[in-house]
């Protein structure tokens, strides 16, 4: 077919880093991302222009995919995201900041993107060194025997999603419900097959809007929504027998009986034969009587079933199920052992028949909901988590972050560690590699064939890129610092901040009294106390008042200031030379932390970051399809 007008030229546009409205996109999305980060993250609304549903959210997955870019260089970022969300469910945000945030320092640097690309490529191979220490000051084992590391991963992930809207003791029980899960689908003991190798179970979600989120329950099984919300009476009574275990029958096909099910057509039907509707019940009432006679007790249909099928069903003791829906189909299938029957014209073969414990009608809110218990022999296990909250936006906000804590979890069991969270990993993390860098500075500079001044300009936007992912923490007018023994990240309300953490060298602090708020460098000193005279060396901080206003742990909850007298602190992306000292969890640390990050996943994000800013740094055409 011939075009209507003329195909158009492709445009190519050169060096795209340097087009102002590129640059002004880039900067829109970083401040969009940052805002979203952490437990006081802000939140974002999302919706078209003419109309329609509007997105309340500050998940990165649910915010990426509703806001759209025409331009490349975002979608290519954006796209790179997704797919590690899609891999390790967390750290999105920390993805997207740490990548923007290396851009835009080798942009205002100066420095030549195919030197900032050797540099940045050294350095991730030396956090990635770093991290995979066994005697790393950022990584804390995680224990199964106790589940207080578990659930602090799980509040972790739960309480850095603000749309969920979680009081502290609602995260808490969201968490505990969050780890009760996942704990009852790892099988218990030996499993068949690979040793190697461990199958575990599933966990399906039910969402009940209008309850109290402190309502919400873990259930061992499946929770089934039975049509109408109403059993048969003889249904309820086929609940209330003994235990089990019962035989089951699932099917896929539907066993209403109508035609209409065999496609579209005509079809001819000559005088005098049999009507087609009464062939299809004939066998269906076959079906049934198979059922009976191998004692199949629970039928359940994924579809719809023929009323004069349950009603001979039901008169033989048999509880029916019908309208499952296909998301139920495989965990019914996993849980029971089943075969889905996907035909109804031939038996029932005696493998595809699975079996439950039991089943029982409960209660959950304003619902009735059936009730099926796993069965007794070794299998991988299912659950239930019932979800409760006010509002439908707030529900499924607290959903999406159950799934997310449960894949977390599931992270941690081919890699038992977790990363000190609350922006601790990234402090420590810049420090050490600052003094490293430094340190070795003529060394790396020389093998990777750069100046000495071109590698410690990279090296210094390197680790401010990890303290500004430490520093989106920061919301409401804080003050992100950091101690200079074990550069753990705190954070300082408004109104008790400092303008800087250090004094250039030969500058004196003179002597006065200060009135009352007024900030000087390094602390905010109170009503009428004097500030001495004295020059204070290049570099050295000075201490923060008497430590009042610095809280009482550091982001990650491991440095107890109480614990640490002496500490002094400097805002975050001050350079300073002191060599981060390392913790031992469970020796000179506390036992318990606040905050913790699942180190498969921030490792990753990591990596994803580095390798794509590096790509963005590098791409010099971007050629378009207008057409």
């Amino acid at each position: 077919m011939s075009r209507v007008t003329k195909k158009a030229s492709s445009v190519c546009t050169d060096s795209p880093l340097s087009m102002s409205e590129v640059c002004r996109k880039m900067t829109l999305m970083r401040h969009i991302l940052t805002s979203c980060f952490g437990p006081n993250g802000r939140l974002k609304q999302v919706h078209n222009n003419v109309g329609g549903h509007v997105l309340t959210t500050s998940t990165s997955t649910s915010l990426l995919q509703a806001v759209s870019s025409s331009e490349p260089l975002l979608k290519l970022i954006t796209a790179s995201i997704l797919n590690h969300l899609s891999r390790f469910s967390d750290c999105g945000l920390y993805t997207g900041i740490l990548c923007f945030s290396l851009i835009d320092h080798v942009q205002k640097s100066g420095l030549r993107p195919s030197v900032a690309i050797k540099i940045n490529k050294q350095l991730l191979e030396v956090c990635t060194s770093f991290l995979n220490q066994e005697d790393c000051g950022c990584k804390v084992n995680v224990d199964f025997n106790s589940c207080q590391s578990l659930v602090t991963l799980a509040r972790s992930v739960i309480s850095s999603k603000p749309a969920c809207v979680l009081t502290e003791g609602e995260q808490q029980h969201i968490s505990t419900l969050a780890v009760h899960a996942f704990l009852l689908t790892v099988p218990c003991g030996d499993t068949p097959g690979s040793p190697d190798r461990v199958r575990l179970g599933r966990t399906v979600t039910v969402s009940i809007e209008g309850q109290f989120v402190l309502d919400s329950a873990v259930f061992p099984g499946l929770l089934v929504n039975v049509p109408d919300m109403q059993l048969h009476p003889t249904d309820s009574e086929r609940t209330r027998r003994g235990p089990g275990p019962f035989r089951l029958a699932l099917f896929t096909v539907s066993l209403s009986g109508d035609l209409s099910e065999f496609g579209e057509g005509s079809l001819e039907v000559h005088s005098g034969a049999p009507d087609p509707e009464d062939l299809i019940l004939d066998e269906l009432l076959k079906l049934g009587e198979q059922a009976v006679t191998d004692q199949v007790e629970v039928f359940m249909c994924q579809r719809v079933i023929h009323p004069v099928l349950q009603h001979y069903l039901r008169r033989h003791g048999v509880l029916v199920v019908e309208r499952l829906g296909i998301a139920l189909i495989q965990p019914i299938v996993q849980m029971t052992g089943a075969q889905a029957v996907a035909l109804y014209q031939t038996p029932i073969p005696p493998e595809a028949y699975g079996q439950v414990k039991g089943c029982c009608v409960r209660t959950v809110g304003s619902r009735e909901m059936l009730h099926l218990l796993p069965p007794r022999e070794p299998a991988p296990a299912v659950c239930t988590m019932v979800l409760c909250h006010r509002n439908d936006t707030m529900l499924n906000e607290l959903k999406v972050a159950c799934q997310r804590a449960e894949h977390v979890l599931r992270l941690t069991l081919r890699d038992p560690v977790a990363l000190l969270g609350g922006g601790c990993t990234e402090t420590h993390m810049a420090a050490y590699i600052s003094n490293k860098g430094t340190t070795e500075a003529a060394e790396a500079a020389l093998s990777l064939g750069v100046s000495q001044s071109q590698y410690l300009l990279g090296l210094n936007g390197f680790c401010s890129s990890l303290e500004a992912v430490a520093l989106a923490l920061v919301h409401d007018g804080e003050t992100g610092l950091v101690d200079l023994s074990y550069a753990h990240h705190w954070s300082v309300p408004q109104g008790e901040a400092v303008h800087s953490g250090t004094v250039p060298q030969g500058e004196a602090v003179h002597s006065g009294t200060v009135p009352q708020g007024e900030a000087v460098h390094s602390g905010t000193v109170p009503k009428g106390e004097a500030v001495h005279s004295g020059t204070v060396p290049h570099g050295e901080a000075l201490q923060w008042g008497d430590g009042d206003e610095v809280p009482a742990t550091c982001g990650c909850g491991l440095v107890e200031r109480s614990a640490r007298p002496g500490l002094e602190w400097t805002p975050l992306n001050t350079r300073y030379p002191s060599r981060p000292a390392p913790l031992v969890v469970g020796k000179d640390t506390p036992p318990q932390l606040r905050v913790l990050d699942s180190f498969t996943a921030k490792l990753n994000a990591l990596q994803v970051a580095v390798e794509m800013a590096n790509l963005v740094l590098d791409i010099r055409y971007v050629i378009q399809d207008v057409n």
